[in-house]
């Protein structure tokens, strides 16, 4: 009788040891489960993160623009009255005008004004608009200027208006 109680034990105790096996594989498998899961997680994490940054960096870079070309209508139609002052500077010699006008020229400079220089350069129509064409010695070269064009923080604000020369073939 003896040995039929530790046969009875002894197939409790594997079948024991099986169900903590089968346990400990399940919470393995479990344990592998939420790893997996807990990396897909900490992958969008950071992806929503670099997102959200790369955003950010848009939003700053927009505004700086926004702010940047705030005041370019306003300049673009502040041009005329600089044009009238380099005009009459021509024809009245006057050192308080030329004073105003150079005072009103470094104003509009420090805002990020820059006047085209493209006089006796080769024509460019992304710069300027041709007005004329003359005979000269070279072909396609601006000659004169009717009009400065100037750059508002190096993008285009006003084209300038120009005579190109046109070589005379004989």
């Amino acid at each position: 009788m003896i040995n039929d109680q530790k046969k009875t034990v002894k197939p409790k105790n594997e079948e024991k040891k099986l169900e903590i096996e089968t346990q400990e594989l399940e919470l393995k498998l479990e344990v592998e489960t939420l790893k997996k899961a807990l990396d897909d997680c900490k992958t969008k994490y950071l992806r929503a993160l670099a997102d959200y940054q790369n955003l950010e960096k848009r939003v700053i870079q927009e505004k700086e623009e926004v702010r940047r070309f705030a005041n370019s209508m306003l300049i673009l139609q502040l041009l005329p009255f600089l044009d009238h002052l380099e005009k009459a500077e021509i024809f009245i010699k006057d050192p308080g005008l030329k004073m105003i006008k150079d005072n009103f020229g470094n104003f509009l400079k420090n805002q990020g004004l820059q006047e085209i220089d493209i006089l006796n350069k080769e024509f460019d129509p992304n710069l300027a608009e041709a007005i004329d064409i003359v005979q000269g010695d070279k072909d396609n070269q601006v000659i004169e200027i009717i009009r400065k064009g100037y750059l508002y923080h190096d993008k285009i604000l006003r084209v300038a208006q120009v005579k190109v020369s046109k070589k005379l073939i004989k």
